[in-house]
């Protein structure tokens, strides 16, 4: 099990990595915030976004507890882009909130809508454990708005078996491609 330690973080750069990143938003223009988003990840440093998967409609769901239950707050857009980056998860991670505090986020507490969500869900073949940072995301196996489009663009990625248990949640697609 590898970690990131604070010196690998001074040490942004490294050999470039196949990332994973969930996109969301329920608040305000949640379409051109997510368009925004997949911009704004293509000019952090020794990044680049490779692939995007539609945008699909979702109901906020909390998975928290390992149970389900809907969240308060209007229905999500979703979706997931596959990214090479030169950072390391730790950097990348700074950067991904850089750009949620920029579109506004605030956290005024757990599963509260949001104007941007943007998870690391998988990192190379890398796992973390680390007080900031879990790699692969915890939940991602959970939800639907992030499996579905995960599997739209790295089909390897997600198993007919993790696909299969989460049939259940509500997921409309919108379009085919962020742009």
């Amino acid at each position: 099990m590898s970690t990131d330690s604070p010196d690998e973080k001074t040490a942004a750069r490294r050999e470039p990595v196949t990332a994973y990143v969930a996109l969301g938003a329920n608040l305000g223009n949640a379409g051109a915030a997510l368009r925004r988003a997949v911009q704004a990840l293509e000019s952090l440093p020794l990044t680049q976004v490779r692939h995007r998967s539609g945008l699909y409609k979702t109901a906020p769901l909390d998975t928290d507890s390992g149970n389900e239950a809907p969240a308060p707050g209007a229905d999500y857009l979703n979706a997931v882009v596959e990214i090479e980056t030169g950072l390391n998860a730790c950097a990348l991670l700074d950067g991904l909130q850089q750009l949620e505090l920029q579109s506004g986020r605030e956290r005024p507490y757990r599963n509260a809508p949001r104007t941007l969500d943007l998870d690391l869900l998988l990192y190379g073949s890398a796992r973390i454990e680390s007080p900031r940072l879990s790699v692969p995301h915890p939940r991602m196996h959970q939800r639907a708005f992030v499996l579905v489009p995960l599997a739209e663009i790295a089909p390897q990625q997600v198993s007919a078996e993790q696909l299969q248990a989460v049939k259940h949640q509500a997921i409309e697609q919108l379009g085919s491609g962020l742009v």
